[in-house]
């Protein structure tokens, strides 16, 4: 289905308001990436579109038999998936469709009906990376309950602002949370402890690309800490004070091992670096 623009407005809206479509179908194909822009893929439902524009939508593609991400590992027990940055992991009260959870149950009720998926464990929206969902609830708790024995690495890749004075090193904090979701450091241990381990791989004149290990899982814990030794993370608009001029976060979750009791072994789920992290490492 194709159709050219006269007119202006957001995406979802203007789609709205210009077919016989219900607007919870429109947002299916918007999250399951099957409407093109001037033949660019978006899942915006604020993009902005104008007259002469052409809006492209795939309808042969419903998100029913493929995910508009990459499934790193998938059996009967567990689905392994790269997430997007800016994608929820799981719905707010703001936000129901549009999230990991949404989505991978979406597709796992297009095979089976009767599917179920629960989160093992979540990125913030705007990190990218692995996640891994359960598809039954006795291996969510198993691999929940056992989390910090099972893990062997958390592994990412950030690019910052600037350059770290050491090539490596281990950043300790203590870490707490105000009523705003804002996590920041405290002196002594009245918080939680918070260990992130980081190496250089990669500088340019203005950004460091950073290899990170994490040897506890604080929420924002990373982002707390490159800020705290003067690098903060490209498109950091929470703690980072200067002016970004990025369109995403530019941290990535790469690597993760777990024991799989499964298989009663240890597994690697890996991905690439984002090629947009690469590109501005070129500079």
């Amino acid at each position: 289905m194709k159709l050219i623009v006269k007119g202006e407005g957001e995406l979802l809206d203007y789609l709205y308001n210009n077919l016989d479509m219900p607007k919870k179908k429109i947002k299916q194909y918007l999250v399951h990436g099957s409407i093109y822009v001037n033949n660019n893929k978006t899942t915006k439902y604020n993009y902005r579109v104008v007259s002469g524009m052409s809006i492209t939508i795939d309808t042969t593609n419903k998100g029913g038999h493929s995910l508009p991400f990459d499934i790193l590992f998938e059996d009967d027990q567990i689905i392994v998936v790269n997430k997007p940055s800016g994608l929820l992991t799981i719905a707010t009260a703001k936000e129901k469709e549009k999230t990991l959870y949404h989505i991978v149950s979406e597709y796992l009720k297009s095979k089976n009906e009767f599917a179920r998926v629960f989160i093992v464990h979540r990125l913030d929206k705007d990190t990218s990376g692995v996640v891994i969902l359960a598809k039954n609830e006795k291996i969510k708790n198993i691999l929940q309950e056992n989390w910090n024995d099972y893990v062997s690495l958390r592994q990412y890749s950030a690019v910052v602002y600037g350059h770290p004075k050491n090539s490596c090193g281990t950043i300790k904090q203590y870490l707490r949370e105000s009523k705003t979701n804002f996590v920041y450091s405290v002196r002594g241990d009245d918080g939680k402890l918070a260990i992130t381990n980081y190496k250089v791989v990669k500088e340019n004149d203005n950004y460091s690309l950073l290899d990170i290990n994490i040897e506890t899982g604080r929420k924002n814990q990373i982002r707390v800490a490159l800020n705290s030794i003067g690098t903060p993370i490209l498109g950091d608009k929470k703690y980072n004070d200067k002016k970004d001029k990025f369109d995403r976060l530019y941290l990535h979750a790469n690597k993760l091992k777990i024991y799989y009791p499964v298989i009663k072994k240890d597994i690697l789920f890996e991905t690439q670096v984002p090629s947009e992290f690469k590109k501005i490492m070129r500079g």
